[in-house]
């Protein structure tokens, strides 16, 4: 159901309470329609229970449109990854710049986004989403409201978004703080399984995961890092018992490994975990557990985040000997470079295997319209 974006500019500013109301109602009335009508469901893991794990592909992104340039460039991304066949795609936090202004009407024009894709679309927010809402450029919001409207708008079932929707496990525990400080269900968290691959979204954010920038905010930190941690650790236990084949883990914050890159991520002694470059440390505790979980393990773990927005895949977890963990793999999608426009307007292509020993095996895929510097043959 597409809303005109003339009705929303009509509707900014002192009255956005009345667009959150129609938002919450529309999407009510949306999601009725497509279960009643379409029948588009899946279950996620209907095809993981028989003998069938046959390879299948994904599509990851995140961290755009940052501008109005590249807002017609992610619809080229977008009919990139509808002209393949994909069993889902993932949306790794960032719908804007930091700078840019949190109105309902960026939220409402990733919906349209997401609702483009034919296959199954998920999403974890971002810091530019809602932590970095109440920074005086974005707009001064109460950044807890932002992240309540991202979950009425994006959450609001248990189905992901899409032309195809897949079914997905909740975070429904009442763990998170919502505006007001009240305490409400984690329900961005998720999980679900494809042919025996377990997928998991969690809401670990980057400025210091809420724990610095324009106003920090170390009760709703607290609070959601239990949750995320907690979630976390179900995932694996839920792997182990289903013999999955493998875990991704979806997040926006790149937390720091080592201390090999100080402009792109916070520094840490990667034997400790612990970050050494003074600031404010919203990582350790979860990227302690996470460790624990990926050496108990054994099989592959992907962590896809975006944040810094540098593409790369590599293998930066070490453990408390400093030795390497084999089995993860960390991989940050392409994101925003304001400055060449379209340049990195691009998505990630993953296939995945659950037959193979390594399960997932990385493409990037660079959209042809979306070439700057060398155009395309």
């Amino acid at each position: 159901m597409m809303i005109p974006t003339s009705l929303f500019n009509a509707c900014r500013g002192g009255q956005r309470a009345a667009v959150r109301f129609l938002a919450v109602l529309v999407l009510g009335v949306a999601s009725l329609g497509t279960a009643t009508a379409h029948g588009d469901e899946d279950d996620g893991d209907d095809d993981d229970r028989g003998s069938s794990r046959a390879s299948y592909a994904i599509g990851l992104w995140g961290d755009l449109p940052y501008s109005a340039e590249q807002a017609q460039a992610v619809q080229r991304l977008i009919a990139d990854m509808n002209s393949q066949p994909l069993k889902f795609t993932v949306h790794d936090g960032d719908l804007k710049a930091g700078s840019g202004r949190c109105d309902d009407i960026i939220y409402w024009q990733a919906l349209d986004y997401f609702n483009a894709l034919k296959a199954p679309a998920m999403f974890t927010p971002g810091d530019n989403d809602w932590t970095d809402c109440d920074r005086p450029a974005a707009g001064s919001f109460n950044s807890l409201e932002r992240l309540d409207f991202e979950r009425k708008l994006f959450f609001s079932t248990p189905f992901s978004m899409g032309q195809r929707r897949l079914r997905q496990e909740v975070q429904t525990e009442v763990l998170c703080l919502g505006a007001g400080g009240s305490a409400v269900p984690c329900v961005e968290n998720r999980r679900w399984t494809v042919r025996g691959v377990t997928y998991v979204t969690l809401n670990v954010q980057g400025s210091c995961n809420n724990l610095c920038d324009t106003a920090p905010d170390p009760k709703e930190y607290e609070a959601r890092n239990a949750a995320n941690i907690k979630w976390m650790k179900d995932a694996f236990r839920f792997a182990r018992e289903r013999n999955s084949a493998a875990v991704m883990l979806i997040s926006q914050a790149s937390p720091g490994w080592d201390q090999s890159d100080p402009t792109r991520a916070p520094l840490r002694d990667p034997r400790t975990l612990a970050q050494t470059d003074g600031q404010p440390d919203g990582f350790m505790d979860f990227l302690r557990a996470l460790r624990e979980e990926v050496v108990a393990f054994r099989k592959p773990v992907a962590y896809v985040h975006g944040d810094s927005h540098y593409f790369r895949i590599d293998k930066p977890f070490l453990d408390g000997q400093g030795r390497r963990l084999e089995n993860f793999t960390r991989v940050e999608t392409f994101g925003n470079n304001q400055a060449n426009g379209a340049n990195d307007v691009q998505w990630l292509k993953v296939l995945v295997d659950p037959r193979s020993r390594e399960v997932f095996f990385y493409q990037p895929m660079i959209v042809p319209g979306n070439r700057v510097a060398v155009p395309a043959p």
